[in-house]
């Protein structure tokens, strides 16, 4: 039984990414077709296409699959414990000092054969 209702709404869904299809179709070709009207009356339509086209998208398998994973993802990041400001800036400071280092290293190897090649090459 639940087989059936799944390849039921698998066709289900199949119509409906194919009315998605074609509304952001329509919404290109509506802004193409009416360059001629102001740039606002434009953006209006085709933020309303899309947003028709994006909610309708939503109800499709994929679309829950999506909504669930976006909740999934605002749960996770509620869990992960961020630095304090005293962390950042000590873990910056780390960072701008070792690339200030390393800087100072490549610098002086770089002189060093500079020149090492000049008095080879004369």
């Amino acid at each position: 039984m639940k087989h059936s209702a799944e390849v039921q709404e698998s066709r289900h869904d199949g119509l409906k990414w194919a009315v998605v299809v074609t509304l952001l179709v329509l919404a290109v070709v509506g802004n193409t077709y009416f360059a001629d009207q102001a740039l606002l009356y434009r953006v209006l339509g085709v933020v309303a296409l899309s947003v028709a086209a994006a909610g309708l998208a939503l109800t499709t398998a994929k679309g829950r699959e999506l909504t669930e994973l976006a909740k999934n993802a605002k749960k996770e990041i509620q869990r992960v414990v961020w630095p304090t400001r005293p962390e950042t800036v000590q873990t910056t400071a780390i960072v701008l000092v070792a690339v200030l280092v390393v800087g100072l290293m490549l610098w002086l190897i770089d002189t060093l054969l500079g020149w090492a090649m000049s008095g080879v090459i004369g």
